[in-house]
């Protein structure tokens, strides 16, 4: 079976793979052998069953994006993940700057915001600043902050950020470095474990392909023991099943942030999902995507004199336009069957193992018409 018939992809030319990836065949057989079968056949007894698809999907994590699978935790989301690894943070009130870019996606900055009763101010580096340029960062990075959360890829434009350089000018500083990679894991190669970051959040629902609700954070193991997440509950406990009210111990590693009972259905779809891309590997959907990616900028090089530099960017082609020609490329974009979005006058297009080279000719000759005068 080839790569992209391990999928379901629905009808048309499928270029959303930023917001939601496609469903893999195993996600559903999965969801099944893994959470249903044991619900089905053991009710409550199953919770050996669950726990292990757990460590299951750690260590696929772990496999796809490096680390240890003991470094992973199963969370609903990232906005709820930074806010448990906010909340960890030295409260003495002389830090309290979280240092975000003003491109990075909303829903961290919320939950920044949300924290503002506890001292924490949120300061956006300006939209018109190079996310890539670690001086930027370094400028932000003043005696008040607490933490940065930096985005690797960003959804909006496709900027690649150097999140060592800039995780290394965070530890110099004393702040902690909080890695946003919703938008790499699963089409950019990624080793969590060589930026010497502090946490890295991440989600399955966009190119890992594995649907919503397997959010997870890697954290560092260099630091874990020394964090008192606020939010826990028996999951969170060394034991979870000792029961003993009187007797909380922190889980020794990432698994203490991990809360009271947890979601498994969405991490055992997410299971399957992880084992068909570590079986196809990320270097080779890299590959695939820039190829592809490559017809669409060649259709477009004379209108697009800066367009996006593909060893700087993520997966998702982001092709700005005037709005005129934005307009009338979307019109012919949607008339040829094309699932895309579109930001203001941006277009995104994301291109998976799922993609084939018909589908990016198609598209490159369609924006090449649509980039000339109507007429």
């Amino acid at each position: 079976m080839s790569p992209a018939d391990q999928f379901h992809v629905p009808d048309g030319i499928y270029l959303l793979s930023h917001s939601v990836g496609c469903m893999p065949l195993a996600a559903a057989q999965t969801l099944n052998e893994t959470y249903l079968s044991a619900w089905r056949e053991k009710g409550g007894d199953a919770w050996p069953a669950w726990l292990g698809l757990i460590d299951d999907f750690c260590g696929e994590a772990a496999r796809l994006l490096g680390g240890r699978a003991d470094d992973y935790c199963p969370q609903a989301n990232l906005s709820s993940a930074l806010v448990k690894y906010l909340g960890t943070l030295p409260g003495d009130g002389t830090r309290k700057k979280v240092v975000m870019h003003a491109d990075a996606f909303p829903s961290l900055g919320f939950a920044v915001h949300a924290l503002s009763p506890d001292g924490f101010d949120l300061h956006l580096i300006g939209a018109g600043q190079d996310a890539a340029d670690p001086a930027v960062w370094e400028d932000a990075l003043d005696g008040d902050t607490v933490a940065a959360v930096i985005t690797h890829v960003h959804s909006n434009t496709g900027v690649m950020a150097p999140v060592r350089d800039i995780a290394a000018l965070c530890r110099a500083r004393g702040v902690a470095a909080i890695v946003d990679i919703a938008q790499s894991a699963g089409i950019v190669p990624v080793d969590v474990a060589s930026w010497d970051a502090d946490a890295v959040l991440g989600s399955c629902v966009k190119w890992l392909c594995g649907g919503p609700g397997a959010g997870f954070m890697w954290v560092s193991p260099d630091t874990v023991s020394t964090l008192r997440p606020r939010d826990v509950g028996w999951f969170s406990h060394e034991d979870p099943f000792e029961f003993d009210i009187k007797d909380f111990r922190y889980a020794p590693g990432a698994k203490r942030f991990w809360g009271g009972t947890p979601s498994i259905a969405p991490f055992a779809c997410a299971l399957g999902a992880l084992r068909v891309l570590n079986t196809i590997g990320i270097p080779h959907i890299r590959t695939h995507n820039r190829a592809l990616s490559a017809h669409v900028l060649d259709a477009v090089a004379n209108r697009l004199p800066h367009g996006p530099d593909p060893d700087k960017t993520g997966g998702t082609l982001c092709l700005t336009f005037d709005r005129d020609t934005a307009d009338r490329a979307a019109d012919r974009l949607g008339a040829r069957g094309c699932r895309f979005d579109r930001r203001g006058d941006t277009l995104r297009l994301s291109f998976h193992i799922y993609n084939t080279e018909e589908d990016a000719l198609l598209i490159g000759d369609t924006l090449s018409r649509a980039v000339r005068q109507p007429e």
